[in-house]
């Protein structure tokens, strides 16, 4: 029986589900996200994945699931109901934050509502000093009553966060052992366990996010894998961590901040794979699809990494400027730039004769004009049917039909007529600005971090980027763009590249000149120790076990820290600071001078758990393509106007092909403009040539 590994990947309009075998078959499907019922939208989907394969559920390998659930809890705030027990005094942590504004001058602007409300964040007596030292035992008799007033008040979870808990753990294990006593059916979070570092208001933060989603993804992961078993599936359940590691089922319900962001990660990991395959070091991800698009930076084979993120924030545009207004998590994330402009942003336009693309969609319910669900109101997807880039009848392969008809009315109506333009006119300027807000968050991970973008190439995936990724690319002044085979998927894909990762760190605080070397060199043992124990856990032997090492620092008297790569072993405190000031450099574009003193402030170290052979097949070999498809006009702004179009499968570039055409495929459309080359490389990429 030929094994094989399954992807499955949650986005806001589809459910993407990819099969691969060892020989780098694939197959794929798409099916429309049911926010009711996710265990049960995955577990359809897979039956008929398999039926459409011809593939047997016992011979899965391995599950790998991207999930929204924690992060969707945290943006419609339909987390379980919280209570959080902290020190005397610092009650209101979670209200008065870092007082970070995201816009200073918008006197209307409000800080989003903490997720714990004020009657259940209770106080307790107890005091530690910032190295551990206890200063005021805990009164256990309070601790007592505030967890029965909790319990008494309907909290499902409770968040433990005492001031310097990371210095010295025993007073929140105390009040641990308590709620479990007193309530044993109540999740417990501790934030030496979640978060063991400084910083209050983030360590806080962390933590209650931890609890306010953890039954929540807990249920969700029960549920999908009681489906899948019955279904027939024993391969174990693995999930991506907003890292872009993996986790098993169970440490993802017990720490569920890990995977808050696991969908946006998958999508750059593969990026990653296929760059190392095809031999470019420096590539901008870009990953659209029915809601938002994202774009991520992989440098020298290595994925841009974030210290923490926030969620609920918006938009992200990937300024370090505009911070502070979601809820944070200070976890490892891959770090990504994201617009609200997808196949389903609603268009519109607004007062002043403007047109406006997103960010609201229409998602998967009801979705475009053209899918016949009952929405008016025109979207990008829409504009796209009008130009004929799409294809006019179905998408998915003929699974959703079209009403091209109702596209072109609502684009008349609702965009053309207001503007005074042609159909074609508003549809193609729908099209342009949905572009540059696109290219906004491109910029973000790039120009606006010092990176020159015209060196990169672009890796376009997602039901709509292989669309547009060529005409942001002439903008953008970058010369190739890659779409990867069963780009539509992409991301479900990035989810079968990716490694078991462990990620661990502590407060660890000395000045780098003088520093203990010993002492710190002892500090990291035990963090790889741990790591290198949670890896055997998972079936990784010292062999297949990678350990990375990295020193939080900064200069004295900041606030933000830069990761450090430290060597094993004793570490070299002069390197150490050389590699400081040039990263301080590399981020912010200068450093200070030679007598500057730096501050240690943490430890982090990443354990991964490698896979015996590459995640990433030499080739990737799909389904079978359909017959010959008919030539269509296509639109291509005022200078070109109508052109008659070919329309290919992606084999037929096997001879280089000159713009413009079309690639239609299962899961996405590819849009290759005049003035541009297509052709195939040797592991099935779409290469267009600018």
């Amino acid at each position: 029986m030929r094994g094989f590994r399954v992807g499955v990947d949650i986005g806001g309009t589809f459910t993407d589900i990819v099969l691969l075998d060892d020989s780098g078959q694939l197959s794929t499907r798409k099916v429309s996200t049911n926010d009711a019922d996710h265990a049960g939208a995955i577990a359809e989907g897979l039956a008929a994945a398999f039926a459409q394969a011809g593939l047997s559920p016992a011979a899965v390998a391995e599950v790998l699931h991207a999930t929204t659930i924690g992060s969707n809890a945290i943006l419609e705030r339909k987390g379980v109901r919280t209570g959080l027990i902290t020190t005397r005094g610092f009650r209101d942590v979670l209200e008065i934050r870092t007082l970070r504004m995201p816009r200073l001058y918008d006197l209307r602007w409000e800080k989003p509502p903490p997720l714990v409300e004020r009657d259940l964040r209770l106080e307790v007596t107890e005091r530690l000093a910032a190295d551990g030292a206890i200063r005021i035992p805990l009164d256990v008799a309070e601790a007592e009553r505030a967890v029965v007033a909790l319990v008494d008040a309907g909290v499902e979870a409770i968040a433990v966060c005492l001031i310097h808990a990371y210095a010295n753990p025993a007073h929140e294990r105390a009040i641990g052992d308590i709620a479990r006593r007193i309530a044993p059916h109540i999740s417990v979070s501790l934030s030496h366990e979640v978060l063991p570092e400084r910083k209050e208001y983030e360590r806080t933060s962390t933590t209650v996010i931890n609890a306010y989603i953890r039954p929540i993804l807990a249920r969700y992961l029960d549920s999908l894998a009681a489906r899948l078993g019955t279904d027939g599936i024993a391969a174990p359940l693995m999930i991506m961590q907003s890292s872009g590691g993996l986790m098993g089922a169970e440490e993802a319900a017990s720490r569920p901040v890990h995977a808050v962001e696991s969908g946006p990660a998958a999508g750059v990991v593969g990026a990653r794979a296929l760059a190392l395959r095809c031999g470019l070091p420096q590539v901008v991800s870009f990953d659209m699809g029915g809601t938002t698009a994202k774009a991520g930076i992989v440098e020298d084979y290595e994925v841009g990494r974030a210290a923490e993120y926030a969620v609920g924030a918006g938009i992200m545009v990937g300024s370090r400027l505009l911070t502070g207004a979601g809820y944070v998590l200070k976890v490892p994330a891959i770090d990504l730039a994201e617009v609200g402009a997808g196949g389903g942003s609603l268009l519109r336009v607004d007062a002043g004769g403007g047109l406006v693309v997103g960010p609201e969609s229409a998602g998967a319910t009801p979705g475009p004009v053209c899918y016949g669900r009952g929405n008016q109101q025109p979207t990008v997807t829409d504009a796209n049917l009008v130009l004929g880039y799409l294809n006019p009848g179905a998408l998915v392969g003929g699974a959703l039909a079209l009403d091209a008809a109702a596209a072109h009315r609502a684009i008349a109506e609702r965009l053309a007529a207001p503007l005074g333009v042609a159909p074609e006119q508003a549809a193609y300027g729908a099209h342009a600005v949905a572009a540059s807000n696109m290219i906004r968050a491109i910029k973000a991970v790039s120009s606006e971090r010092g990176r020159d973008v015209r060196g990169y190439a672009l890796v376009a995936f997602g039901g709509n980027g292989p669309l547009f990724a060529a005409g942001m690319a002439q903008s953008l002044g970058m010369k190739r763009v890659l779409v990867p085979p069963s780009a539509g998927v992409f991301s479900a894909l990035g989810l079968l590249c990716s490694d078991v990762e462990v990620h661990l760190s502590r407060t660890w605080r000395a000045m780098l000149r003088g520093v203990d070397a010993a002492a710190m060199q002892a500090a990291f043992d035990a963090l790889a120790h741990e790591a290198g124990a949670r890896l055997e856990r998972d079936g990784y032997a010292a062999a297949r076990r990678e350990i990375r090492r990295a020193a939080l620092m900064h200069y004295k008297g900041q606030s933000f820290d830069l990761a450090v790569p430290v060597e094993a072993g004793l570490p070299d405190a002069a390197a150490l600071e050389e590699h400081f000031h040039a990263e301080h450099e590399r981020t912010y574009g200068h450093r200070a001078g030679a007598d500057e003193p730096i501050e240690v402030v943490g430890l982090q170290v990443v354990g991964r758990g490698l896979a015996e052979k590459p995640r990433m097949p030499e080739r990737l070999s799909a389904v079978a393509e359909g017959p010959p498809l008919a030539p269509r006009r296509a639109y291509f702004g005022a200078d070109a106007g109508w052109i008659e179009t070919p329309v290919l499968r992606r084999s037929a570039l096997a001879t280089a092909r000159h713009g413009p055409c079309i690639i239609e495929e299962y899961d996405a459309t590819c849009l290759v403009p005049p003035n541009a080359r297509a052709s195939l490389d040797d592991f099935g990429n779409i290469v267009i040539d600018l």
